[in-house]
């Protein structure tokens, strides 16, 4: 007999020498539901049911590849794919099987060859996702790949993980950006307030599980409680009877204020929702899925979930543009009038308080005209969301890679792609970083055609970012440092060391033979106070907190108890974590030639004197 799946190829060659008319004693004289419970019975393998189903007739019939048999191979597999699928899909699951292992086998050499690139260039290309997504596989199945590697717990492939974080990161960020596009296309009517702070969330926080089935579900159980509360006190009430998704309004102020009491009792009593006055910049603010967890957020993010709420109960609430705190208003006249004072405007932010015109300027300390109380619509809250981002993003200090200021950009220019002073920022930004010159190149081009009168910056940039790209062209040759020629330097990279005084752990990622930083750094670090000052080793180092420091020889230690350090950066340097040190990568090891072998011997030796008869009791 013989048999073979060509699991990892194109195509599938069957050949059966059995005698199809025969079926052999044993397995194939059982009933069907038995033969299918056993070949699922998840002990089986794929080439175990390719070659099962060679053997007779009666097998082929069961490890058919519409039938349970395949489909409990992909799910026992890749248990992750359930998610795609529902419980009634027909499909050729042995196809599906085969076009998950191909798409696996073409994603993980795909990023293997990026890797490399990564290592020297420490940096991804915008083309990378271009590339995954030309394979030709379903964007799930090269995603679940990426997430396994990702997710894998082996600790020899560091630069290939950060590498696959990387480019899930731009995947599912050009898939929200794409989803984004849509969603802006829609009419203004058509625009769910919900469902756009989703695509922020989702944008800004792509490697969170952020998803608008999830956010709704939960938004429902909320409302459960409230329906509960409100039929506590009024079992006839017209909300109690309102489909999840419909659109009804309760035109009765008083029946309305029944509903958005309870709705207040519940949100900010039972399940204490609040303001986030504490740490009120804090970015997860303005995220929906982290309000819902932390219970806590700033005003447009508890107003966003709170008309959501409302509307599901039959009150209508307009979101409304007010100076220095987002509001809602809740009509209390004629529909649709334009007079300030019929309606009262809703603080989510303050417990779902309710306040006139005249107490919303007291509550700010400030006169606002009349404009400022009108309803905006969804893409105008979108527009403060993001620029709250902005704001945020202009302000860290450390994240060096000013990556929610990227993002955030990126969000506001899809909305409002001619935005010259936005466009201007994104270039400087990109400028300022060192990334992707000709990407800059083609903003300058656009700010140049929307706006004459920008020539000077233009000019100035487009200047610079060519020069950028012909040193990166030049740039062959890496600064080699050799240990050898500095005696002063007593650790290496790869060493996993430890702060004497602030006891925080790190990693060893790059040495200078003494302090290159700055005066004016020096000053304001205070180096001069230090026994040996800034005529020491310093070295570079990955923290155990995400950050990175550079720290005077004499404050570090060998760690008495060397572990992983959980950077997100670590497989930009590293490709691997022994136990005790890492090792480097290639590029890294081409950087500090002779410390590899340092890092070893310092082991080596560390174990042999911890071994030794004085140090056992």
């Amino acid at each position: 007999m013989a048999a073979s799946l060509t699991i990892a190829g194109s195509s599938s060659t069957e050949d059966f020498s059995a005698d199809d008319t025969l079926s052999p004693p044993g397995i194939a004289q059982l009933p069907c539901e038995i033969v299918e419970h056993i070949l699922c019975s998840g002990s089986l393998g794929h080439e175990d049911i390719v070659s099962m189903s060679c053997t007779c007739r009666r097998l082929r019939d069961a490890c058919a590849g519409r039938g349970k048999v395949w489909r409990r191979q992909l799910f026992d597999r890749w248990p992750s794919l359930k998610k795609y699928y529902s419980p009634l899909d027909s499909l050729d699951w042995k196809e599906e099987y085969k076009t998950r292992h191909n798409a696996g086998i073409a994603t993980h050499a795909t990023v293997a060859s990026f890797t490399k690139q990564l290592v020297v260039e420490h940096r991804i290309p915008c083309e990378s996702y271009n590339d995954l997504d030309s394979l030709g596989y379903p964007a799930h199945f090269v995603e679940d790949e990426l997430l396994a590697i990702v997710n894998s717990e082996n600790r020899k492939c560091l630069s290939l993980k950060y590498c696959a974080k990387k480019l899930l990161y731009f995947m599912r960020q050009e898939a929200t950006m794409c989803r984004l596009k849509d969603f802006l296309q829609q009419p203004v009517e058509h625009q769910d307030i919900l469902e756009g702070a989703v695509l922020i969330d989702q944008y800004c926080n792509p490697l969170e599980d952020v998803c608008l089935e999830k956010i709704q579900a939960q938004i429902e159980s909320i409302l459960i409680k409230v329906k509960a509360t409100l039929s506590a006190r009024n079992t006839r009430h017209p909300s109690l009877s309102l489909q999840a998704g419909g659109m009804c309004y309760i035109e009765d102020v008083d029946l309305q204020q029944q509903a958005l009491d309870s709705l207040n009792h519940v949100l900010f009593v039972e399940q204490m929702f609040k303001g986030n006055v504490a740490d009120f910049y804090n970015p997860l603010n303005s995220y929906i899925h982290q309000v819902l967890i932390t219970k806590t957020g700033i005003p447009i993010s508890l107003s966003v979930l709170y008309l959501t709420l409302a509307s599901h109960l039959g009150v209508e609430l307009e979101p409304v543009n007010f100076p220095h705190h987002f509001m809602l208003r809740w009509c209390q006249g004629p529909p649709g009038s334009s007079n300030i004072s019929d309606y009262l405007y809703v603080d989510a932010f303050g417990g779902g308080r309710r306040l006139t015109a005249k107490e919303c300027e007291c509550m700010i300390g400030q006169h606002v005209t009349e404009e400022f109380y009108a309803a905006v619509n969804t893409k105008e809250v979108m527009q403060r969301m993001v620029g709250n981002l902005l704001n945020l993003g202009k302000r860290e200090s450390k994240d060096r890679s000013f990556m929610l200021l990227r993002v955030s950009l990126e969000l506001y220019l899809v909305m409002y792609p001619d935005s010259v002073q936005h466009l201007l920022l994104q270039a400087r930004l990109y400028f300022h970083l060192g990334i992707w010159p000709e990407k800059v190149l083609d903003i300058l081009q656009n700010i140049q055609a929307l706006d004459p009168s920008q020539h000077g910056a233009v000019a100035y940039l487009v200047q610079h970012t060519l020069v950028h790209i012909e040193k990166r062209k030049e740039e062959n040759a890496l600064d080699c440092k050799l240990r050898s020629n500095e005696n002063q330097v007593s650790y290496s990279i790869g060493l996993v060391v430890r702060h004497k005084r602030y006891d925080y752990s790190g990693v060893i990622f790059g040495w200078d033979p003494f302090c290159m930083m700055p005066p004016d750094w020096i000053d304001n670090m205070d180096i001069h106070s230090l026994s040996q000052g800034a005529d020491q080793a310093f070295y570079n180092v990955l923290l155990e907190d995400g950050s990175c420091s550079y720290v005077a020889q004499e404050n570090l230690e060998p760690h008495p108890s060397p572990k992983e350090i959980r950077h997100p950066e670590i497989g930009l340097y590293f490709s691997e974590f022994t136990g005790t040190y890492y090792i480097a990568n290639e590029n890294l090891q081409l950087q500090y030639p002779e410390d590899p072998e340092f890092t070893l011997s310092f082991h080596q030796t560390s174990d042999e004197q911890s071994n030794s008869p004085q140090h056992e009791s």
